[in-house]
């Protein structure tokens, strides 16, 4: 198959067409990288910020878009998948559609129906935007509010949603969005991991290192900032937290801070954690976690039963899960500390959950099936 992915989240779409590709199809991913994370892509498109940015990004996209036609699959990231308005958006879709055979929308991140779902329906007990029947007032989920709900965003998304062939969610949440609106084309897809070499030798060094931690040397705990969504995801909670664990431990725990850096930087900086902590408000985890789980690395984060359910997973739990709270994080943190022989279990459990669900190759399949569907129909 010809295969276009449009757009990137958190490596996803790279992921995945590396997959792709050694299934034998042509896979081209055209994306601004994902901004400062600059993620690999085939064909680039990103935004300048200076004054005339968005007539050079016009200039560049209207030279792209004839070279974007003829695909047996065409796959966007989300509705908004390029850096431009919603409004100047729908042509671009409505030109990929009379191109191509097949588009199918992703269900990734930020969109209407996920914006919808969490303010208006409340159908998750907490999420960026809700804690219970209470909407958070933090700066950036009222600015997301505003932006996705009786705007031309919403009317975009829901125009891709309602003509697109297929909508693909990666996370639990993200299906819940979709799929009571979409029940005959929505599927979910876990996201696509590429795990590393010799996955029984890692785990014997994880068991054998995993002996020393809490005696000949500290937990050493990782954390990813944004710098400019911290409150939003929950980092600003989880970081005090950890600060005040290791003021209480002194020499038990340690803390390594990644903030706003390039994606190849910032895998490095996780190298050598025994756990991370991600996503506050999430009931799963995410590409971050997902990869930092398949170095051995234990999540700090979103497992709640639902994400083990949807993966019809009922044996392993590598997630350390956490509340949206300041106290449920600390508590977690200190039970660490006061029972780091757990580190090894949860560490080989985290490998292992990721070869089963996450494989970028199996998760390509997946991918395969999907489309092969959509192109007998």
């Amino acid at each position: 198959m010809k295969i276009l992915l449009i757009g990137e989240y958190s490596n996803v779409h790279w992921t995945l067409a590396e997959g792709l590709r050694v299934r034998g199809h042509k896979v081209t991913v055209v994306s601004n990288g994902d901004f400062w994370k600059n993620y690999p892509r085939d064909i680039s498109l990103t935004r300048s910020t200076s004054r005339l940015g968005g007539i050079s990004f016009v200039a560049k996209l209207l030279t792209v878009l004839p070279r974007l036609r003829g695909y047996d699959i065409v796959q966007l990231i989300n509705p908004m998948f390029l850096e431009l308005k919603a409004e100047r958006i729908t042509p671009i879709y409505d030109y990929l559609r009379r191109h191509n055979k097949k588009i199918v929308l992703c269900a990734f991140g930020m969109d209407y129906y996920w914006v919808s779902t969490c303010c208006e329906k409340k159908q998750l007990r907490y999420s960026d935007f809700n804690i219970g029947d209470k909407l958070r007032d933090n700066k950036d989920a009222i600015a997301e509010r505003r932006d996705w709900i009786g705007t031309a965003k919403e009317r975009l998304n829901r125009h891709i949603a309602a003509d697109c062939d297929a909508i693909v969610a990666g996370l639990y949440e993200y299906w819940t969005c979709y799929h009571p609106i979409f029940k005959d084309k929505t599927a979910f897809i876990s996201f696509p991991i590429k795990l590393g070499e010799n996955l029984s030798s890692k785990n014997t060094t994880i068991i054998q290192e995993s002996n020393s931690i809490g005696t000949d040397r500290p937990i050493k705990l990782f954390i990813g900032i944004n710098s400019t969504r911290s409150e939003y995801k929950g980092t600003d909670i989880m970081l005090a937290a950890a600060e005040d664990v290791i003021k209480e431990h002194p020499g038990k725990i340690t803390l390594k801070k990644a903030v706003s850096i390039p994606f190849d930087q910032y895998r490095r900086m996780m190298d050598s954690s025994d756990a991370i902590l991600d996503q506050l408000y999430s009931y799963t985890p995410a590409m971050n976690s997902l990869l930092a789980m398949s170095k051995g690395i234990v999540c700090i984060g979103g497992g709640e039963p639902e994400n083990y359910d949807i993966l019809g997973e009922q044996e392993l739990r590598p997630i350390i899960n956490v509340e949206p709270t300041y106290d449920s994080v600390r508590q977690a943190l200190e039970n660490l500390v006061d029972n780091p022989g757990k580190l090894a279990r949860l560490k080989t459990e985290s490998i292992e959950y990721v070869r089963r669900h996450h494989d970028y190759l199996k998760v390509a399949c997946q991918y395969e099936k999907l489309y092969r569907k959509l192109l007998s129909q």
